[in-house]
């Protein structure tokens, strides 16, 4: 009995060291192969990490690691030293080297979803309903033409009525657009392809209102913000800068002409 246990226990610490000395020959063998491919010491990204997130953040969710000089970008970063004030241009995810060009100047960031803004406009922003802007079918980059109706309360003037509507804004850019997510549907035809399934997707009606964020100069920033908080505002899609029909008042008078 006694000599059974003592076999058993030798056996398993035969089985312990062989796996270690197994593990420890894989490392030098690890070790080795590295070696052999003149390692660089780099910064990899070990959490993901969000876009706009300055440099003084990254520290704890990028480490230093040895990679084969092979494998390793030209523009690899080898610590953050030389990136201070700098932020994340885009999503980081764990795995992948950090090279210079994910890091930009905070004020050359562009947020996904957007454009970039002409330098000397102000970008304003409204709510607007799906049926009031083109069915939603806009994105960042558009353009469109700002209608604004005055209500029955206005002062007659310049020809319109008490009520009326006019082109006042014929070609703004969009700078950015905000909805709320798309349920998904109830029922989805297994069958269905690829085609159908964007043609389907393209029918369906629009949910919620769009955040809408315009370019526009301080004159027009001024008439948006108070046709929004007074009046009511209709938007075209603008296809075209040039050959823009001149404005046209429209009121109870003018509408059957």
């Amino acid at each position: 009995m006694k000599s059974r246990l003592i076999a058993g226990v030798a056996a398993v610490v035969l089985a312990l060291v062989g796996a270690l000395m197994v593990f420890s020959y894989a490392n030098r063998a690890d070790a080795r192969a590295v070696q052999d491919l003149q390692p660089v010491d780099v910064l990899v990204v070990q959490a993901a990490v969000p876009a706009g997130t300055p440099v003084a953040e990254l520290a704890a969710s990028v480490s230093t690691t040895q990679l084969p000089g092979a494998s390793v970008a030209d523009t690899a970063l080898k610590d953050l030293n030389s990136s201070a004030g700098m932020v994340t241009a885009v999503d980081l995810v764990p795995g992948e080297q950090l090279v210079t060009e994910r890091l930009v100047k905070p004020e050359d960031l562009v947020t996904p979803g957007s454009v970039e803004v002409p330098k000397g406009l102000h970008e304003v922003s409204i709510l607007v309903e799906p049926q009031r802007i083109a069915g939603g079918r806009v994105a960042a980059g558009d353009y469109v033409g700002v209608f604004m109706s005055k209500g029955s309360a206005g002062e007659e003037g310049d020809g319109g009525g008490a009520e009326s509507t006019q082109l006042v804004l014929p070609r703004v850019l969009i700078s950015s657009v905000q909805r709320a997510p798309e349920p998904p549907p109830a029922v989805e035809d297994p069958e269905m392809t690829e085609e159908e399934k964007a043609a389907a997707e393209a029918q369906a009606l629009p949910n919620g209102s769009l955040m809408l964020t315009l370019a526009v100069d301080p004159d027009q920033g001024a008439r948006l913000i108070y046709a929004s908080e007074f009046e009511s505002i209709w938007l075209s899609k603008a296809t075209s800068a040039n050959n823009d029909a001149p404005p046209l008042t429209v009121d109870d008078e003018r509408l059957f002409r």
